[in-house]
């Protein structure tokens, strides 16, 4: 059981300063996993402290493969015996498992993986993972328990993909490098993550064409070599923290996230009345005097507007002058963190309709996927447990312009996925302790 955490907040006034970030939290683990195919030891670096981390690192070591971690930095090499299990004590953690299928398949010539699990956004199924292995030349069975798979040499196929899914693609690409033959991928995920994890196996000796129309040729290769690699930050990080400079009325200088990984983000801010102050060392946002207004915004596949973006959003919706919708056509359950906004005094209702955009594959669906929000909210201080690592940072942002104390817990969710949070909003000047 994890322990919980929590932290207490008094609002404080604006948020001012400068902030770091890292690589992403969502690249770090994926490229960790690819490691394993290396024949020599690789490097990550620019890798951030969060606890997505050290999960991923004591699955690997279960595995058999060595992990080094420093501060800024991961080594990872293969030992001399690969184990083909992923212990059942890593059950339902997250979703890195079911991404160890593939190298394991290489390694081992067999796998089991426990259920994944992660943030209970919304049904996020294995299926199109089971079946791009199946269609590989893989024995697979789907268990109460987990995952076990077979296979002699993986082998080449043509693919396409229902959903534009990022661990789907990401299972393919660390499958397909090392089948025999050629692999053809229509209608991948071309998130920057995934970009970012292509180019690492590239380096590594993977032969990987990336095609318009979101399509994927990767040739298989006899080996892959060690590689090293600088994570680019974290999108949705920087993003936050942008959110948190213009939630209270601040400045907040991002640093180390490429203005690249932010274009529909800045425009989005901007046509709510953000300023931008954009160079080669930081992203600046900040509000007019007038304040922001409403907006209508719908989540999307890269390069739309990403669904981790919408939570903090949501909060600086709040803040803003009159009526904003937001769609959410990624996850169905994304919504699941407004009751915790909504005891903190956020005016947010939520619908089963598409609103604020065309209708998205959860049309006709029960799921409630839509939400209007009124601005501008006077917030108030409560008492709030997290369900998970979004939805926590965007509590933290409600609790920082809050009238009164907040007693946050289940903080371990933010923990997992930011970079020392708890720092980073101390140094911004927020009246933030440890309960």
């Amino acid at each position: 059981m994890i322990e919980e955490k929590v932290w207490v907040i008094e609002p404080s006034g604006p948020l001012r300063g400068d902030v770091v970030v890292r690589g992403s939290k969502n690249g770090v683990s994926k490229h960790m996993v690819a490691a394993m195919l290396g024949g020599g030891e690789s490097t990550i670096h620019n890798a951030p402290e969060v606890g997505e981390v050290g999960i991923t690192a004591a699955m690997l070591e279960a595995l058999g493969i060595h992990v080094e971690i420093s501060k800024t930095e991961i080594r990872i090499g293969r030992g001399q015996e690969i184990r083909p299990r992923v212990p059942d004590a890593f059950t339902g953690l997250n979703r890195i498992p079911i991404l160890m299928l593939g190298p394991l398949l290489h390694l081992a010539g067999e796998a089991f993986v426990p259920l994944v699990g992660g943030d209970p956004i919304g049904r996020r199924p294995i299926n199109f993972h089971v079946e791009a292995l199946r269609a590989m030349g893989a024995e697979v069975e789907v268990g109460d328990t987990g995952v076990f798979a077979k296979a002699g040499r993986l082998h080449g196929t043509r693919l396409e993909l229902p959903y534009p899914s990022v661990g789907a693609t990401e299972t393919i690409l660390m499958s397909a490098v090392l089948a025999e033959g050629k692999t053809v991928l229509k209608n991948a995920a071309t998130e920057p993550e995934v970009v970012e994890l292509a180019l690492f196996l590239q380096r590594m000796g993977a032969m990987i064409e990336l095609s318009p129309d979101r399509r994927i040729v990767i040739e298989g290769v006899e080996r892959l070599r060690g590689a090293s690699t600088w994570l680019a930050g974290d999108r949705i990080e920087a993003f936050s923290y942008l959110a948190a400079g213009l939630i209270t009325g601040g400045e907040v200088r991002v640093h180390g996230c490429p203005q690249d990984r932010l274009v529909t983000a800045i425009t989005t801010l901007a046509r709510m009345g953000a300023r931008f102050d954009i160079n080669d060392e930081y992203l600046c946002a900040t509000a007019p005097p007038e304040g922001l207004r409403a907006a209508a915004v719908q989540t999307d596949t890269h390069p739309g507007f990403m669904t981790d973006w919408q939570t903090p959003l949501m909060v600086l919706f709040t803040q803003s002058q009159g009526m904003s919708v937001l769609h959410e056509t990624v996850f169905e359950n994304r919504l699941v963190y407004v009751p915790a906004l909504k005891s903190m005094g956020c005016e947010i209702e939520v619908f089963d309709q598409c609103l604020g955009g065309p209708a998205c594959r959860y049309h006709d669906t029960n799921a409630r996927h839509s939400a209007v929000v009124r601005g501008v909210s006077q917030l108030r201080g409560a008492d709030v447990t997290l369900p998970d690592i979004r939805a926590g940072f965007s509590a933290v942002l409600a609790a920082a312009v809050a009238d009164g104390r907040s007693t946050l817990r289940g903080v371990h969710h933010i923990e997992r996925g930011y970079h020392h949070p708890f720092e980073q909003f101390q140094s911004l000047g927020l009246n933030i302790s440890r309960g």
